[in-house]
């Protein structure tokens, strides 16, 4: 299986002001072909994690390109990342980027991995 490149359908969006943070983090590192891998870490109650950072695009991976960034998905993440929003913030506590995912709640949340099945609630 190869790359596959997501040409309708986005998978993924990235806001213009998250990508030109990471277009000034890849001139700091010397990175001129952008790649930002995308991964998704279910967290059973606690929901899902998420690991961004520079990579190469790979095998079985699913690949969107917005703003001249190629982001790349691993299939494994592909279900729990579809529709999420990657953008940058600033708040009065600090700033970085930020994935928004409508669709997270769809995912973990259910207790059955907390053992009493009550989450701390």
């Amino acid at each position: 299986m190869g790359q596959q490149t997501q040409e309708s359908g986005v998978v993924i969006t990235l806001t213009e002001k998250a990508a030109e943070e990471l277009k000034k983090l890849a001139k700091q590192h010397n990175i001129e072909d952008i790649v930002l891998r995308v991964q998704a870490i279910p967290g059973g109650c606690s929901g899902i994690s998420y690991s961004m950072g520079f990579d190469e695009v790979r095998e079985g991976d699913t690949v969107v390109e917005q703003h001249g960034i190629k982001i790349a998905i691993d299939q494994n993440s592909l279900p729990f990342i579809n529709g999420a929003e990657i953008d940058y913030v600033v708040t009065p506590f600090g700033e970085g980027f930020k994935i928004n995912n409508p669709n997270a709640m769809n995912f973990g949340g259910g207790c059955s991995s907390c053992g009493s099945g009550a989450c701390g609630i």
